[in-house]
């Protein structure tokens, strides 16, 4: 990690932290193949936390939303604790953004138009996938994929019951950028009456 994304200082961030998200966001686009690319933290209601990699699938100013099997571990935490974390790392830019926040399903219809909207391969797998289940073989697994796309060939594959999104709405959000000597600079946003205030911390 280096320091290719230049200083941040708090002077100069968007009063906005969707905005500043946006700029970093793009910035990322710029060099790397998937900036969309988060980490999402969660636990359920025994308190062991569980982490893993996601796709950004969408961000506005109601939040960040990405898709899964609400069955898997990650589904069933967020069902028993609707709060989770979301981190983003672009190393070549030196450059983190951290984001906390409630969680909630978003609804049916933005799961079946974004369900309809991959490619038919990745609809059959969320179909065949009892995701984080246990499964006798990769050869088992095939079989059900092929056994669905010849059951639904040349027709529409539906959205399983048991797949969708979830949208995190941010109450916290930090920016960290690189600096040498590890004397990093890391800007907070928290909610500030209608709006957002920042605060510098310590790297």
């Amino acid at each position: 990690m280096d320091g290719a994304g230049g200083g941040l200082d708090e002077d100069s961030v968007d009063p906005d932290p969707f905005a500043q998200f946006d700029r970093w966001f793009g910035d990322a686009a710029a060099v790397l193949d998937q900036p969309e690319a988060m980490a999402l933290a969660t636990a359920g209601t025994d308190g062991r936390p569980s982490v893993r990699m996601v796709l950004l699938k969408g961000s506005d100013p109601r939040g960040f939303s990405f898709f899964t099997n609400y069955d898997s571990r990650k589904g069933r935490d967020l069902t028993e604790n609707p709060q989770a974390a979301l981190l983003f790392h672009w190393g070549p830019l030196g450059r983190q953004v951290r984001i906390d926040g409630p969680v909630e399903r978003v609804t049916d219809q933005e799961s079946d138009a974004y369900f309809a909207s991959r490619p038919s391969g990745s609809q059959i797998g969320a179909l065949a996938s009892r995701q984080g289940a246990t499964i006798g073989s990769r050869a088992a697994l095939d079989a059900r994929a092929a056994e669905l796309a010849a059951e639904y060939r040349g027709r529409p594959v539906p959205r399983p019951a048991w797949w969708g999104g979830f949208r995190l709405t941010p109450v916290a959000f930090e920016f960290w950028q690189y600096a040498p000597d590890r004397l990093h600079d890391r800007i907070r946003y928290l909610p500030a009456g209608a709006g957002w205030g920042t605060a510098r911390l310590q790297p």
